[in-house]
Protein backbone atom coordinates (compact mmCIF):
# COMPACT_ATOMS: atom_id res chain seq x y z
CA UNK A 1 0.00 0.00 0.00
CA UNK A 2 1.74 3.78 -0.90
CA UNK A 3 2.14 5.79 2.11
CA UNK A 4 -0.10 8.86 2.92
CA UNK A 5 3.82 10.64 2.89
CA UNK A 6 4.03 8.99 -1.00
CA UNK A 7 0.38 10.04 -1.88
CA UNK A 8 0.96 13.68 -0.76
CA UNK A 9 3.68 13.86 -2.49
CA UNK A 10 1.67 12.70 -5.95
CA UNK A 11 -0.40 15.29 -4.97
CA UNK A 12 1.87 17.74 -5.13
CA UNK A 13 3.75 16.87 -8.25
CA UNK A 14 0.45 16.81 -9.84
CA UNK A 15 0.05 20.27 -9.01
CA UNK A 16 3.34 21.51 -9.94
CA UNK A 17 2.99 19.66 -13.30
CA UNK A 18 0.13 19.12 -14.60
CA UNK A 19 -2.21 22.04 -12.95
CA UNK A 20 1.12 24.58 -13.14
CA UNK A 21 -0.07 26.59 -9.57
CA UNK A 22 2.09 29.51 -8.87
CA UNK A 23 5.04 28.62 -6.57
CA UNK A 24 3.03 30.69 -3.44
CA UNK A 25 0.11 27.98 -3.81
CA UNK A 26 2.34 25.45 -4.02
CA UNK A 27 4.40 26.07 -0.83
CA UNK A 28 1.13 26.61 1.05
CA UNK A 29 -0.22 23.19 -0.17
CA UNK A 30 3.35 21.85 0.42
CA UNK A 31 3.53 23.40 3.80
CA UNK A 32 0.07 22.30 4.71
CA UNK A 33 -0.22 18.72 3.80
CA UNK A 34 3.63 18.16 5.93
CA UNK A 35 1.43 20.02 8.97
CA UNK A 36 -1.33 17.13 8.42
CA UNK A 37 1.42 13.95 7.85
CA UNK A 38 3.00 14.84 10.87
CA UNK A 39 0.05 14.63 12.88
CA UNK A 40 -1.12 11.72 10.86
CA UNK A 41 2.25 9.85 11.89
CA UNK A 42 2.03 10.60 15.85
CA UNK A 43 -1.27 9.50 15.58
CA UNK A 44 -1.43 6.68 13.62
CA UNK A 45 2.18 5.13 13.23
CA UNK A 46 4.65 5.18 10.30
CA UNK A 47 2.49 2.68 7.87
CA UNK A 48 -0.92 5.41 7.64
CA UNK A 49 -2.13 5.64 4.22
CA UNK A 50 -5.08 7.75 3.15
CA UNK A 51 -7.05 4.86 2.99
CA UNK A 52 -6.76 5.11 6.93
CA UNK A 53 -7.88 8.70 7.55
CA UNK A 54 -11.18 9.13 8.66
CA UNK A 55 -13.74 12.13 9.11
CA UNK A 56 -13.65 12.08 12.69
CA UNK A 57 -9.87 12.13 12.51
CA UNK A 58 -10.10 14.98 10.73
CA UNK A 59 -12.12 16.97 12.52
CA UNK A 60 -10.16 16.12 15.95
CA UNK A 61 -7.03 17.39 13.78
CA UNK A 62 -8.83 20.57 12.69
CA UNK A 63 -10.07 21.00 16.25
CA UNK A 64 -6.14 20.85 17.99
CA UNK A 65 -5.26 23.72 15.27
CA UNK A 66 -8.26 26.06 16.61
CA UNK A 67 -6.31 26.63 19.87
CA UNK A 68 -3.64 28.90 18.41
CA UNK A 69 -4.74 29.16 14.51
CA UNK A 70 -6.59 32.12 12.61
CA UNK A 71 -9.69 30.23 11.10
CA UNK A 72 -8.42 31.94 7.93
CA UNK A 73 -5.47 29.68 8.27
CA UNK A 74 -7.77 26.28 9.29
CA UNK A 75 -9.94 27.07 6.19
CA UNK A 76 -6.81 27.03 4.01
CA UNK A 77 -5.37 23.72 6.06
CA UNK A 78 -8.42 22.23 5.40
CA UNK A 79 -9.07 23.16 1.65
CA UNK A 80 -5.85 21.70 1.13
CA UNK A 81 -6.80 18.45 2.52
CA UNK A 82 -9.88 18.25 1.36
CA UNK A 83 -8.08 18.95 -2.55
CA UNK A 84 -5.66 16.04 -1.84
CA UNK A 85 -8.65 13.47 -1.34
CA UNK A 86 -10.15 14.74 -4.15
CA UNK A 87 -7.08 14.50 -6.05
CA UNK A 88 -7.08 10.36 -4.97
CA UNK A 89 -10.74 10.23 -5.22
CA UNK A 90 -10.33 10.83 -8.47
CA UNK A 91 -7.33 8.41 -9.16
CA UNK A 92 -9.79 5.90 -7.44
CA UNK A 93 -7.27 5.36 -4.74
CA UNK A 94 -9.83 5.70 -1.81
CA UNK A 95 -13.89 5.33 -1.59
CA UNK A 96 -14.45 8.41 -0.37
CA UNK A 97 -13.52 11.93 0.44
CA UNK A 98 -13.36 12.17 4.53
CA UNK A 99 -13.08 16.07 4.70
CA UNK A 100 -15.78 16.87 2.08
CA UNK A 101 -18.83 17.18 4.62
CA UNK A 102 -16.63 19.46 6.80
CA UNK A 103 -17.48 22.81 7.09
CA UNK A 104 -15.28 25.41 6.25
CA UNK A 105 -14.61 27.91 9.11
CA UNK A 106 -16.20 31.18 9.35
CA UNK A 107 -13.18 33.70 8.57
CA UNK A 108 -12.89 36.92 10.97
CA UNK A 109 -14.42 39.75 9.04
CA UNK A 110 -11.33 41.57 9.30
CA UNK A 111 -11.29 44.62 6.10
CA UNK A 112 -8.23 44.57 4.21
CA UNK A 113 -6.32 47.97 4.96
CA UNK A 114 -5.83 50.49 2.08
CA UNK A 115 -4.30 54.20 2.36
CA UNK A 116 -6.00 57.22 1.65
CA UNK A 117 -4.77 59.13 -1.65
CA UNK A 118 -2.72 61.47 0.13
CA UNK A 119 -0.82 58.66 1.64
CA UNK A 120 -0.61 57.13 -1.66
CA UNK A 121 0.41 60.00 -3.28
CA UNK A 122 3.36 60.36 -0.58
CA UNK A 123 4.42 56.89 -0.93
CA UNK A 124 4.56 57.03 -4.89
CA UNK A 125 7.29 59.78 -3.92
CA UNK A 126 9.10 58.42 -1.60
CA UNK A 127 12.01 57.04 -3.96
CA UNK A 128 14.74 59.43 -3.45
CA UNK A 129 16.26 60.00 -7.24
CA UNK A 130 19.81 60.37 -5.55
CA UNK A 131 19.18 57.13 -4.94
CA UNK A 132 20.96 54.05 -6.80
CA UNK A 133 17.16 51.89 -7.51
CA UNK A 134 14.91 55.33 -7.26
CA UNK A 135 13.75 55.30 -10.73
CA UNK A 136 13.40 51.20 -10.40
CA UNK A 137 11.57 51.45 -7.64
CA UNK A 138 8.84 54.35 -8.45
CA UNK A 139 7.93 52.96 -11.30
CA UNK A 140 7.30 49.34 -9.37
CA UNK A 141 5.70 51.40 -6.67
CA UNK A 142 3.33 53.23 -9.54
CA UNK A 143 2.57 50.25 -11.10
CA UNK A 144 1.45 48.42 -7.92
CA UNK A 145 -0.90 51.22 -7.27
CA UNK A 146 -1.59 52.25 -10.71
CA UNK A 147 -3.02 48.46 -11.77
CA UNK A 148 -3.62 46.84 -8.98
CA UNK A 149 -1.25 43.79 -9.60
CA UNK A 150 0.02 41.21 -7.53
CA UNK A 151 3.62 41.17 -6.39
CA UNK A 152 3.92 37.74 -8.29
CA UNK A 153 2.47 39.20 -11.79
CA UNK A 154 4.60 42.17 -11.04
CA UNK A 155 7.54 39.98 -10.52
CA UNK A 156 6.32 37.88 -13.59
CA UNK A 157 6.55 40.97 -15.76
CA UNK A 158 8.33 41.23 -19.24
CA UNK A 159 9.02 44.18 -21.28
CA UNK A 160 7.38 42.87 -24.17
CA UNK A 161 4.16 42.50 -22.13
CA UNK A 162 3.95 46.17 -21.85
CA UNK A 163 2.50 48.63 -24.54
CA UNK A 164 3.88 52.03 -23.24
CA UNK A 165 2.05 53.91 -26.39
CA UNK A 166 -1.13 52.22 -25.55
CA UNK A 167 -0.91 52.23 -21.66
CA UNK A 168 -1.75 48.55 -21.50
CA UNK A 169 0.04 45.85 -19.90
CA UNK A 170 -0.55 41.63 -20.41
CA UNK A 171 -0.58 40.25 -17.03
CA UNK A 172 -0.37 36.33 -16.44
CA UNK A 173 -2.16 35.33 -12.84
CA UNK A 174 -3.41 32.72 -11.08
CA UNK A 175 -3.57 29.83 -12.84
CA UNK A 176 -1.27 30.97 -15.76
CA UNK A 177 -5.13 33.48 -16.65
CA UNK A 178 -3.20 36.21 -18.86
CA UNK A 179 -6.05 39.58 -18.62
CA UNK A 180 -5.06 43.12 -20.35
CA UNK A 181 -4.53 45.54 -17.18
CA UNK A 182 -4.67 49.50 -18.24
CA UNK A 183 -1.78 51.46 -16.46
CA UNK A 184 -2.34 55.17 -15.60
CA UNK A 185 0.08 58.13 -16.87
CA UNK A 186 2.03 58.23 -13.91
CA UNK A 187 3.04 54.62 -13.89
CA UNK A 188 3.74 55.11 -17.78
CA UNK A 189 5.76 58.10 -17.14
CA UNK A 190 7.69 56.29 -13.88
CA UNK A 191 8.37 52.82 -16.47
CA UNK A 192 9.64 55.04 -19.33
CA UNK A 193 12.45 57.17 -17.24
CA UNK A 194 13.31 53.79 -15.86
CA UNK A 195 13.98 51.44 -19.38
CA UNK A 196 15.86 54.88 -20.16
CA UNK A 197 18.16 54.18 -17.54
CA UNK A 198 18.40 50.14 -18.06
CA UNK A 199 19.41 51.26 -21.75
CA UNK A 200 22.74 51.90 -20.11
CA UNK A 201 23.91 48.29 -21.27
CA UNK A 202 21.51 45.94 -18.82
CA UNK A 203 19.44 43.23 -20.96
CA UNK A 204 16.62 40.58 -19.99
CA UNK A 205 13.46 40.38 -20.81
CA UNK A 206 12.86 40.43 -16.92
CA UNK A 207 10.76 43.96 -16.84
CA UNK A 208 12.26 44.67 -12.95
CA UNK A 209 15.63 43.50 -12.14
CA UNK A 210 17.72 43.11 -8.96
CA UNK A 211 21.01 44.81 -7.79
CA UNK A 212 22.66 41.54 -9.96
CA UNK A 213 20.78 42.05 -13.06
CA UNK A 214 18.51 39.04 -12.52
CA UNK A 215 14.40 39.28 -12.05
CA UNK A 216 13.69 40.90 -9.05
CA UNK A 217 11.51 38.28 -6.15
CA UNK A 218 8.89 38.84 -4.34
CA UNK A 219 10.84 39.24 -1.22
CA UNK A 220 12.77 41.74 -2.34
CA UNK A 221 9.56 43.86 -3.91
CA UNK A 222 8.25 43.26 -0.14
CA UNK A 223 11.59 44.78 1.16
CA UNK A 224 11.52 47.66 -0.54
CA UNK A 225 8.11 48.83 -0.16
CA UNK A 226 8.96 48.11 3.64
CA UNK A 227 12.09 50.29 3.30
CA UNK A 228 10.10 53.09 1.41
CA UNK A 229 7.55 53.15 4.12
CA UNK A 230 10.06 53.38 6.87
CA UNK A 231 12.20 56.16 5.38
CA UNK A 232 8.80 58.46 5.50
CA UNK A 233 7.49 57.48 8.63
CA UNK A 234 3.87 58.17 7.40
CA UNK A 235 1.96 55.45 8.33
CA UNK A 236 2.56 51.90 9.90
CA UNK A 237 4.11 49.17 7.97
CA UNK A 238 2.42 47.88 4.81
CA UNK A 239 3.18 45.22 2.53
CA UNK A 240 3.03 45.77 -1.70
CA UNK A 241 -0.37 43.82 -1.04
CA UNK A 242 -2.03 46.86 0.69
CA UNK A 243 -1.04 48.66 -2.50
CA UNK A 244 -3.89 46.34 -4.27
CA UNK A 245 -6.08 46.61 -1.93
CA UNK A 246 -5.61 50.62 -1.97
CA UNK A 247 -6.45 50.50 -6.00
CA UNK A 248 -9.67 48.40 -5.51
CA UNK A 249 -10.78 51.10 -2.66
CA UNK A 250 -10.00 54.15 -4.85
CA UNK A 251 -11.27 52.71 -7.85
CA UNK A 252 -14.80 51.68 -6.15
CA UNK A 253 -14.84 55.09 -4.29
CA UNK A 254 -14.53 56.43 -7.42
CA UNK A 255 -17.38 55.18 -9.28
CA UNK A 256 -16.13 51.93 -10.79
CA UNK A 257 -18.50 49.05 -11.21
CA UNK A 258 -17.47 45.78 -9.05
CA UNK A 259 -17.29 43.60 -12.00
CA UNK A 260 -15.13 46.24 -13.50
CA UNK A 261 -12.56 45.85 -10.53
CA UNK A 262 -13.47 42.01 -10.48
CA UNK A 263 -11.64 41.58 -13.96
CA UNK A 264 -9.04 44.38 -13.31
CA UNK A 265 -7.99 42.48 -10.22
CA UNK A 266 -7.93 38.79 -12.06
CA UNK A 267 -10.21 37.78 -9.36
CA UNK A 268 -12.21 34.21 -10.19
CA UNK A 269 -15.29 34.87 -8.02
CA UNK A 270 -16.80 38.17 -7.51
CA UNK A 271 -17.64 37.38 -3.81
CA UNK A 272 -13.92 38.00 -3.34
CA UNK A 273 -13.96 41.48 -4.78
CA UNK A 274 -16.89 42.14 -2.43
CA UNK A 275 -14.91 42.76 0.54
CA UNK A 276 -13.75 46.05 -1.33
CA UNK A 277 -17.82 47.48 -0.86
CA UNK A 278 -18.02 47.21 3.11
CA UNK A 279 -14.40 49.32 3.28
CA UNK A 280 -16.00 51.66 0.52
CA UNK A 281 -19.36 51.81 3.05
CA UNK A 282 -17.48 52.56 5.99
CA UNK A 283 -16.42 55.85 4.26
CA UNK A 284 -19.90 56.32 3.21
CA UNK A 285 -20.90 56.52 6.52
CA UNK A 286 -18.30 58.33 8.05
CA UNK A 287 -18.74 60.94 4.67
CA UNK A 288 -22.26 61.08 6.02
CA UNK A 289 -21.89 61.37 9.75
CA UNK A 290 -19.47 64.36 8.83
CA UNK A 291 -21.85 66.22 6.38
CA UNK A 292 -25.37 65.37 6.73
CA UNK A 293 -27.15 67.87 9.53
CA UNK A 294 -30.00 64.80 10.86
CA UNK A 295 -26.90 62.47 11.02
CA UNK A 296 -26.01 63.84 14.62
CA UNK A 297 -27.61 63.17 17.77
CA UNK A 298 -29.33 65.90 19.60
CA UNK A 299 -26.42 65.52 22.21
CA UNK A 300 -24.01 66.26 19.72
CA UNK A 301 -26.00 69.13 18.64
Amino acid sequence: MTSLEQQIQQFITYLDTERDVSPHTLTAYRSDLAQFLLFALREKGETVAAQDIEHLFLRRYLAGLSKNTRKSSIGRKLAAIRSFFRFLLRRGSIGRNPAELIATPKKEQKLPFHLDIDQATILMEAPDNDRKYALRDRAMLELLYSSGLRVSELTGLNIGELDLAGGMVRVTGKGGKERIVPVGSRALEAITAYLDQRSDGTTGSALFLNSRGGRINRRSVARTVDAHVLRIAAFKRISPHTLRHTFATHMLEGGADLRAIQELLGHASLSTTQKYTHVSIDRLMEVYDKAHPKAHTKSEE
